[in-house]
């Protein structure tokens, strides 16, 4: 990778496990911490449709053995990334997407590690990027797409808060802007103009950043229907819960709505 395009990144630092060389040109990142068996049947989920991209785990300081070679390794993984730097999910989205770079990969396919995901839209995905898009949104709510078990509320937020503020502030129509399931392409990532790899992204912001950047900057996207499953019984598998998990995603999205996390222009740098 040319190092010039490194310049001023910043990215937490992490740990690397390679378990196999690079064979794709794409790959899957997998954002966890302590997912347990569920990661572990995802992974067997996602081996009849990962034949042509390579499988890494980002995971964000998993305590309950997960993430081992040697538990991950028999599941198709190529490398494991331990983030030891300070910050929570955007945090290791930063730490993929910079390794993926730096090993080559023209596009990154982005999923949660929770098995909520049905992997079977892993294939469009790279076929997407084959065609040229830059940023892919995954939804449920889309012809094709399937959401089962939705709880209530998010189902709501999404609706009438999340997407409808998303698509004002980007310009074009999302219909499912939580969702994890994406896909970037080499160039968006790497675009100055972009600038991913910034210590303000530390929680959630990056998502949001992203999928608003990406149209304004004129890069192409596209949303591609997906399966989303919770499960019928039991605690709704998020990372997101309470009063006070619930705010810091509102104020994080209307800060990125309002363009707060857009890269200083060079008359600010210069001041």
């Amino acid at each position: 990778m040319d190092e010039s395009l490194k310049q001023g990144w910043e990215v937490p630092t992490y740990t690397v496990t390679e378990l196999h060389e690079k064979r794709s040109r794409y790959c899957v990142c997998i954002f966890v911490i302590n997912e347990g068996k569920k990661l572990h049947k995802q992974l067997e989920r996602m081996r009849p449709f990962t034949g042509n991209v390579d499988v890494i785990i980002a995971d964000g300081g998993s305590t309950d053995g997960s993430v081992t070679a040697e538990a991950v390794g028999p599941l198709g993984v190529r490398t494991v990334l331990g983030k030891t730097g300070a910050g929570k999910l955007s945090a290791q989205m930063r730490m993929g997407f910079a390794y993926a770079l730096e090993q080559g990969y023209e596009g990154v396919i982005t999923i949660d590690g929770n098995n909520k995901d049905d992997p079977d839209a892993i294939p469009r995905f790279a076929q997407a990027l084959d065609e040229g898009y830059d940023h892919v949104q995954g939804s449920r709510f889309i012809p094709g797409g399937q959401a089962e078990n939705t709880p209530a509320m998010r189902w709501l937020g999404i609706k009438l808060v999340h997407a409808p503020l998303i698509s004002l502030a980007s310009g074009v129509r999302y219909t499912d802007t939580t969702n994890g399931f994406r896909a970037y392409s080499r160039r968006f990532l790497v675009d100055r103009r972009v600038a991913p790899f910034r210590d303000v992204f530390s929680r959630y912001e990056l998502h949001y950043y992203l999928a608003i950047r990406a149209p304004e900057l004129g890069f192409r996207v596209v949303e591609l229907p997906v399966a989303r499953r919770y499960p019928g019984t039991g605690p709704v598998p998020t990372k997101i819960s309470g009063m006070r998990g619930n705010f810091l995603v509102l104020r994080t999205l209307v800060e990125a709505c309002l363009h707060r996390y857009h890269p200083p222009t060079q008359e600010q740098h210069r001041a």
